[in-house]
């Protein structure tokens, strides 16, 4: 029988150039990210790195695509889905969120986010 395991990466911060407006791609902003990422295992225990997924490199994976702006953060998010999957394929499910923590909006007090889950 299959087992299902969740890695999570949450509350991970970044600075970056995305944004719609001429100002934020110009100043950059700050991102919070949270993913979650599942993937089907046989039984037993899980001993070696192999047998997972490795953390450190997703982590790399999220750090290099931030550095690449997007005008909006779903279209981020959709080509960081496609990424994932590519050099991960064992995943089946995927859930992230990016959130933009400072919003250009004249007295908007809080922040913006989108969520992304996808099942292959």
């Amino acid at each position: 029988m299959a087992q299902l395991v969740t890695i999570h990466l949450e509350q991970l911060r970044f600075f970056a150039g995305h944004g719609l407006y001429a100002e934020e791609k110009k100043t950059g902003n700050a991102f919070e990210m949270n993913l979650t990422i599942s993937f089907p295992k046989e039984d037993g225990v899980i001993i070696k790195l192999e047998e997972t997924l490795n953390y450190a490199e997703i982590y790399y994976l999220v750090k290099t695509e931030m550095q690449e702006p997007r005008e909006l953060l779903e279209t981020f998010l959709t080509e960081l889905a496609e990424k994932l999957k590519e050099r991960f394929p064992v995943i089946s499910v995927l859930r992230m969120s990016l959130y933009k923590l400072t919003v250009p909006i004249d007295g908007f007090a809080g922040k913006v986010g989108v969520e992304l889950e996808r099942r292959f």
